[in-house]
């Protein structure tokens, strides 16, 4: 895609008509995704910091490899001696590393002896496409209170990791344009590199332009976003790192699922009866952004047709809503006209609304599978859909099962547990978080030490990540998360969604919320709408992903 050469301006419909095929595509991960997919609770003893397809920093050595060798080393007051891991409530604690004499000095770009330079990018105060799409969760944050929430966890880690005598020094800088304008994109990129950080934090959800620019100044960033394919990432290696699974990953997994599950099986979970008595027939519907959309939505394609699957319908839409009803009415239509029987939607979280209240109009009731794509697998929006249809909805989501809190997830307990406070940012601490908290699991070369370590322990109600090269992927991994499981919408259920307001209408996770990596998905048929070991929603964090509880450091205690 090229620059674009405008900004914003007129009403908030125009914007949206202008920006459109790309906002839901990736804004949505970066404003709320991390909800589900990176909630915390468990204790994470199988986690060790060798393997991948990176190095461990030179000099480094952890609790396990000191025992090992009988070194006569000094660990941080924070270690656990009787784990070997940081002493905090948190399922992704790490190994603890011993202290150092000399940690190197001014080793790379913003860092010295003494300290370490990051910059953090924030969006604008009041971006019209965000705001559009989070309408439905009313993130009320103001700017203040994110810098304040990330200030806050990077206190945590920064004090509890190692970090061999070095201080973080965070520096922020501000968009000056909407999500997806590329030319500001451009222009805070370069803000962000004349700085001379070592590791920038985030940037804006709509365009890679942010990415490129840094990558091209070999600046890395975290958490940016970037391409769908394995081979953008490449590209950019070691300058791009991401936590969300890529499109091109999903589009593997959701494939596997597909051939093993519902394939050359009856239709029994579609709203119509006559559909119920028929074998599958497949058609995908999929949010269009340009030549990226289309190579993804061919990938999928390709990826059954190579397992003897194949699609009667692939229709693209664009995330315009002056036209959603419109392109709605012509989707619907050729799918009911093809005897569609099983619809796959890739999209944004909004689009369902409005496809699904002319699916009823039309009298047409099929099976509709989702992959998680952009918050799909979210309560919050799912209660926002046609009942009548979304009591049909399944299928596969990188986030994990559910535990019931209405006052905040182990993540909100944890800055509570160090500062005496909750964080200032309550609608998106979530998305904060996890920034410092991989930039600290992997200090000192970032890449080669994420790289180095293996795959964190799999659970049920937390993912499993790692990144590098462990046979989980048919190529290097750049993206984090590996594992998925299955769900479906149960009208009925109640209890808080995900921004913790009560309602009726919660997911389902299958057999538990069991995970599976990809090549692993039973060959039977799925336990979708079977409410024998389903679970909408934990009463509390299982025993064995539950973190020790250690006291609050000084001056908490």
């Amino acid at each position: 895609m090229e620059p674009s050469t405008d900004r914003p301006d007129g009403g908030r419909s125009r914007q949206l008509r202008r920006y459109g095929p790309l906002v839901a595509i990736v804004v949505i991960a970066a404003v709320v995704g991390a909800v589900v997919l990176l909630t915390s609770g468990g204790d994470n003893k199988k986690q060790t910091v060798a393997g991948g397809e990176g190095n461990a920093p030179t000099g480094a050595i952890s609790f396990s490899q000191a025992k090992k060798k009988g070194l006569d080393v000094e660990f941080s007051k924070w270690c656990d001696k009787s784990t070997g891991r940081i002493a905090m409530p948190y399922f992704f604690r790490p190994e603890c590393y011993a202290n150092v004499k000399d940690n190197g000095g001014a080793t790379a770009q913003g860092v010295t002896k003494d300290t370490i330079k990051v910059v953090v990018y924030l969006g604008e105060e009041h971006d019209p496409i965000i705001d559009f799409i989070t309408a439905a969760i009313k993130n009320n944050d103001t700017t203040e209170q994110v810098k304040e929430t990330y200030l806050g966890y990077d206190a945590i880690f920064g004090s509890l990791y190692q970090t061999y005598g070095r201080k973080v020094q965070i520096e922020f800088v501000q968009g000056t344009g909407t999500i997806v304008d590329e030319v500001a994109a451009r222009a805070d990129a370069q803000r962000a590199i004349a700085k001379k950080p070592f590791i920038v934090w985030g940037g804006p959800a709509g365009t890679s332009a942010w990415a490129d620019e840094l990558a091209a100044n070999k600046v890395i960033c975290l958490s940016c976003t970037g391409g769908a394919f394995n081979d953008w990432w490449e590209q950019r290696d070691p300058y791009a790192i991401s936590v969300i699974p890529s499109g091109e990953q999903v589009a593997l997994i959701l494939s596997e699922f597909v051939e093993k599950q519902l394939a050359g099986r009856k239709a029994v979970f579609a709203g119509d009866r006559a559909f119920q008595a028929r074998d599958r027939k497949f058609g995908a519907v999929y949010a269009e952004s340009g030549a990226e959309s289309a190579r993804l939505a061919g990938l999928f394609k390709d990826t059954l047709a190579a397992k003897g699957v194949q699609l009667a319908e692939q229709i693209p839409y664009t995330i315009d809503p002056a036209r959603l009803q419109e392109q709605g009415a012509a989707m619907i239509g050729r799918l009911k006209a093809a005897g569609v029987t099983t619809v796959f939607f890739t999209g944004d979280p909004i689009a369902p609304r409005t496809f699904t209240e002319e699916a009823t109009r039309q009298e047409y009731f099929p099976e509709w599978v989702i992959n998680g794509s952009i918050l799909t697998d979210v309560a919050a929006f799912g209660r926002t859909y046609d009942q009548r249809q979304w009591a049909h909805a399944f299928g596969i989501t990188a986030g994990a099962a559910r535990v019931r809190d209405e006052n905040g997830g182990q993540i909100w307990k944890l800055h509570e547990w160090y500062h005496g406070k909750p964080p200032a940012a309550k609608d998106t601490y979530l998305v904060l978080w996890f920034q410092p908290a991989v930039f600290y699991a992997a200090l000192q070369t970032f890449r080669d030490g994420l790289f180095a370590g293996r795959p964190t322990q799999h659970a049920i109600t937390q993912v499993s990540v790692s990144w590098g090269r462990h046979g989980i992927w048919p190529k290097v991994d750049y993206n984090g998360v590996d594992d998925f499981t299955l769900l479906w919408w149960d009208p009925q259920a109640e209890g808080p969604d995900e921004i913790r307001k009560p309602g009726k209408g919660l997911y389902q996770y299958v057999d538990g919320g069991k995970r599976y990596l990809l090549g692993q998905f039973p060959r039977a048929a799925p336990k979708m709408f079977d409410r024998a070991g389903a679970v909408a929603l934990y009463p509390d964090i299982p025993a064995a992903e539950r973190p020790p509880d250690y006291p609050p450091p000084s001056p908490r205690r």
